[in-house]
């Protein structure tokens, strides 16, 4: 028989099929942030986080039915909707795998609207509406069309805040 440890609530034990189509018998400890949101796991877990195979339902009655790992949706698994729909999908930290490829990692930032970022000639600045080349002043359009003469202010401005050709953003390192 397994202690609770402090801080745990009393397990719930819920029949669920199990990946190999049996009935599984499984107790997950009610955790205070389930309490709160009146959200319910039945699974196993592990160090405290959802872990393996499980069931995740939702305060709205959306039931996830699935992988897990790490506390998040992760692996095969299919969200089970009250209406009777179903999204079946292969999880990646809690995200879709097929939008998973839109998020970014942690740590990493989007430079730009752009991604990857455009490509900045050597030596100039992305200003917005061009590439700023400070040896000779001048702004010109992406197609490198001239646009304008930048003042001092402007010279000022944009080698203060603008990305500069393979330097990344202001105040920022380059990546790895």
């Amino acid at each position: 028989m397994r202690m609770r440890r402090r801080g745990e609530g009393r397990g719930v034990a819920c029949p669920r099929l199990s990946p190999g189509g049996g009935v599984a018998m499984a107790t997950a400890p009610r955790s205070a942030a389930m309490e709160v949101t009146g959200s319910r796991f039945c699974g196993s877990t592990e160090r405290g986080r959802m872990e393996g195979w499980g069931s995740y339902t939702l305060p709205t009655g959306t039931e996830y039915l699935g992988e897990l790992r790490d506390g998040a949706f992760h692996g095969r698994g299919a969200l089970l909707f009250p209406g009777g729909g179903t999204f079946r999908a292969v999880w990646h930290r809690g995200v879709p795998a097929e939008t998973a490829s839109n998020t970014r990692l942690k740590g990493i930032s989007q430079l730009t609207n752009l991604d990857p970022p455009r490509k900045i000639p050597e030596g100039c600045y992305d200003c917005g509406d061009g590439f700023y080349n400070p040896n000779t002043r001048t702004v010109t359009d992406y197609e490198l069309r001239f646009l304008r003469n930048a003042d001092d202010e402007e010279h000022e401005w944009i080698t203060r805040t603008c990305r500069k050709a393979e330097d990344g953003a202001p105040g920022q390192k380059p990546g790895p």
